[in-house]
């Protein structure tokens, strides 16, 4: 499991909720989530935004 869908469930967030609060499809926020499609760093921002994370703690695995 992926930090990102790790912290997700800790807020008892679903994809859907996700992708309403990021105004994208939830097939795009699972594509996101299981690293099939490109991230950008404006994405990235609000992601660690809305779960109130950096971003490279969310997506860098080698982030201390």
């Amino acid at each position: 499991m992926t930090k990102l869908k790790e912290k997700r469930l800790s807020l008892n967030l679903s994809c859907a909720d996700m992708s309403k609060k990021l105004h994208i499809s939830k097939t795009h926020y699972w594509q996101i989530e299981q690293k099939q499609r490109k991230l950008y760093y404006d994405m990235a921002f609000k992601i660690g935004m809305i779960l109130n994370e950096k971003p490279d703690s969310l997506f860098y695995e080698d982030y201390h």
